[in-house]
């Protein structure tokens, strides 16, 4: 019996944690994800955030740091009133102004080149100290639009194809794989290179934005809900199912009310994506307060690009307070 329990312990041995075969893999782990950092310029950006770190007590300099001041340099104070020539503005009425305006004379000065002299001219001015605010935020009213109609164009198009992606319910292999596909096909087109075709075939505005909202989130919709069928408990399905009723009161009667809560925190997530992808949208001309942003950014005028960040950022933080509370209400 000795024996037997001395041999038992001669050929037990303990689990090596560390061995020659893992300090192989992780020495090429480590080669490649340095030649992937290179490619990436991760130790570009890791070396300049160092040399910002240490210009901030007056060692050598970094072009970090001044980007970022002169950035803030300009940025404030915030630009929330606005100027306007009055020669520009159509159906101009000096005894109908808009509130809390004033018209003011400025000087405009030109440079001739021909005479090598300045001339000095006098032009009237229509002051509205909100009025770019005001400007503002009706783009991000706008944006919100963009993101509400995309959400819903979005459930339109991925509800019914959710349906027929789920294995369980769809009428055949083939509509599966084809809704599959559309679904597949929906998620690999990003926003912004939608929104380029889009901007081609409709023109600068926020239709090119929401369709392109609606094609990229339905196919994440539309993945969610099938998933979401697929998951649900089977033991209602077929309790419903033996008495007799059909695929379609079973989906409706036993899956539905399971698969809701999560279907309302899908589209909740969805829409409040779509607002913040919208706000970038603009960028290509798709309308919203995107367009607003790139064009007082190609102008440098940073003033106004503050403002607008501003307004997105209070903007998504009380849509995602909102949202919330619908949630917790919901689920």
């Amino acid at each position: 019996m000795n024996n037997v329990t001395n041999r038992s312990w001669e050929q037990w041995e303990l689990h090596r944690a560390i061995t020659p075969k893992k300090i192989l893999i992780a020495f090429v782990a480590m080669i490649l994800l340095s030649f992937s950092a290179h490619n990436t310029e991760m130790d570009k950006a890791f070396m300049e955030t160092v040399k910002a770190g240490l210009s901030v007590f007056g060692i050598g300099e970094s072009q970090v740091l001044d980007g970022a001041v002169r950035f803030g340099g300009k940025a404030f104070p915030l630009q929330i009133s606005q100027q306007t020539d009055v020669n520009r503005l159509e159906d101009y009425d000096p005894d109908n102004l808009p509130w809390f305006s004033y018209v003011e004379v400025l000087e405009n000065r030109e440079y001739d080149a021909l005479t090598d002299s300045w001339t000095v001219e006098e032009t009237e001015f229509l002051i509205e100290p909100i009025g770019y605010l005001t400007r503002v935020l009706s783009k991000m009213w706008e944006t919100i639009e963009m993101g509400f109609w995309g959400t819903l164009i979005s459930v339109m198009i991925s509800l019914p194809l959710g349906i027929l992606s789920s294995r369980n319910y769809t009428p055949h292999k083939l509509v599966y794989t084809l809704a599959r596909g559309i679904l597949s096909f929906h998620r690999a087109m990003p926003e912004l290179i939608v929104a380029l075709f889009l901007v081609l075939m409709y023109g600068f505005g926020p239709i090119a934005g929401v369709l392109a909202l609606a094609i990229h989130t339905s196919g994440v919709l539309g993945k969610f809900f099938a998933d979401e069928i697929e998951n649900a408990p089977p033991g209602p399905q077929t309790a419903l199912a033996a008495s007799g009723a059909n695929s379609m009161k079973v989906l409706r009667y036993a899956v539905l009310p399971h698969v809701l809560p999560a279907w309302i925190a899908y589209v909740q997530y969805i829409f409040e994506r779509n607002i913040r992808t919208a706000t970038v949208l603009g960028i290509v001309g798709a309308g919203g307060i995107g367009m607003e942003l790139k064009g007082r950014w190609d102008l440098f005028d940073y003033g106004h690009v503050s403002t607008i960040l501003l307004v997105i950022f209070i903007t998504v933080i009380i849509l995602e307070i909102f949202s919330q509370k619908l949630r917790n209400k919901t689920l």
